[in-house]
């Protein structure tokens, strides 16, 4: 089931990143949708609104998944995000399961990609 959880996390925010949260909904959602973000209204058509008016505005953004941890009914998105003219993101979202294996709750962390480190790591 972790491993379904985890696929399940990843096609979730993809589909609803790229431009069809509705479906994303309907396939990956629980009977409710809490909502932890507090520029996203609580749930299921906070999060496709959101998302609608998101893609509308930046039709060409990327998403890549850079790790995802399964721990009992929570999955973790580690992700970096491309926005029109290279304003990066990194991205952390954790998304609770229910019993069925459907999202049911959501919190995440943004974070800008500075374009000076003080070291000569990666924030991905």
């Amino acid at each position: 089931m972790r491993d379904l959880m985890k696929d399940n996390a990843v096609a979730f925010y993809k589909m609803a990143f790229e431009g069809n949260p509705r479906k994303a909904v309907e396939l990956y959602v629980g009977s409710k949708y809490i909502q932890h973000n507090p520029a996203v209204e609580d749930g299921k058509e906070g999060f496709i609104s959101y998302f609608e008016r998101m893609h509308a505005e930046y039709p060409n953004k990327t998403i890549d998944f850079v790790r995802v941890i399964s721990e009992g009914d929570l999955v973790a998105l580690h992700s970096h995000q491309v926005w029109p003219g290279d304003d990066a993101y990194v991205t952390m979202d954790f998304f609770r399961f229910d019993v069925d294996g459907k999202i049911v709750e959501h919190w995440d962390a943004i974070q800008q990609i500075p374009k000076n480190s003080a070291n000569n790591n990666t924030m991905i």
